[in-house]
């Protein structure tokens, strides 16, 4: 089942938008990007609390995508699934709750440190980097390795199908059994779509993954304070007087960021997008200019068809 009903005006909206980016100097924009636009009647954080997941899932959510599909490298986006996995072994007792693992994923999610993130993907799959293995090593090794995507297949969401969440992210490159494993031209590199970002962002929020009070906890590291700037973000000019929660990562050649926005007296909104190019990977006017452009198109929206309980919820 679809996570959320495609919406012809929104999907036109968001067309337009992306060609208006090449005409301002960006063309060939649109082959390397991808962005999920979600828009939404009313609050929909901790909402899973109240509900059985098929309810949750079964809630009012219109979208659009341009590119949602294509599966492309998430750079630090890919916290994200180690800090879900890493609540779910918790849960499960694969992992002993430690101040330092704790410490680890608040490193992870809120500074995108591949240091701590290099801890949680050794913690997550019981492997460790190092030199090349010899041949009879390797098959166990990479087989702990898939672990977190053992564990995305068992959610059974058709978005997750051919992503990838099993490197760990590097300051440079890797080295040793981790260059190995990532192979000579990347080809076993994380993989993810703007879709499956989407869903499993917005399964945080809604509180409806591992359980409510683990989707708290991440909620709290992901959150952002409204008055912290945020340069070269979506929600760059529109951090103040709103709620946000959101996870980025902008490298060396690609740029990618998950934001859920509550707006006082605007429809919140979930939007993912990635750039997966050189070229625009240090634009720093692209992604608040997609930002803006959302949030007007969801005022836009609102005004043809009302979206009822914004206020009341976000007023609370």
């Amino acid at each position: 089942m679809a996570f959320y009903s495609p919406d012809p005006a929104m999907q036109q909206l968001l067309g337009d938008l992306v060609l208006d980016c090449e005409r301002q100097g960006r063309s060939g924009l649109g082959r390397v990007l991808s962005i999920t636009w979600l828009r939404f009647p009313e609050s929909i954080v901790g909402r899973g609390g109240r509900l059985t997941p098929e309810a949750f899932w079964g809630l009012p959510v219109a979208g659009a995508s341009w590119g949602g599909e294509r599966l492309r490298d998430p750079g630090s986006l890919v916290h994200l699934v180690y800090l879900v996995a890493c609540e779910a072994w918790l849960q499960r007792q694969w992992l002993q709750e430690s101040p330092e693992l704790r410490r680890a994923m608040a490193a992870m999610v809120r500074h995108g440190c591949p240091d701590a993130t290099s801890l949680v993907v050794d913690l997550l799959s019981g492997t460790t980097s190092g030199p090349s293995l010899p041949v009879p090593r390797q098959p166990m090794w990479i087989r702990q390795r898939q672990l977190v995507n053992d564990w995305m297949i068992q959610l059974g969401w058709p978005e997750l199908q051919g992503c990838n969440a099993c490197q760990k992210t590097w300051a440079q490159a890797p080295y040793g059994r981790e260059a190995d494993f990532t192979g000579p031209n990347g080809e076993n590199r994380n993989r993810f779509s703007s879709e499956a970002l989407a869903r499993l962002f917005l399964a945080v929020i809604g509180g409806v993954l591992v359980s409510p009070p683990a989707c708290g906890r991440m909620g709290e590291l992901l959150a952002h304070p409204s008055e912290a700037p945020l340069k070269g973000s979506l929600a760059e000019n529109l951090a103040i007087g709103c709620r946000l929660w959101h996870s980025r990562d902008f490298g060396a050649r690609t740029r990618q960021e998950a934001a859920y926005l509550e707006i006082h007296g605007e429809a919140p909104m979930l939007l993912v997008a990635m750039v997966e190019s050189g070229a625009w990977a240090h634009d720093q006017h692209l992604f608040p200019a997609i930002g803006h452009g959302l949030v007007h198109g969801c005022r836009v929206l609102s005004q043809q068809t009302p979206v009822t309980g914004v206020d009341q919820t976000l007023n609370r």
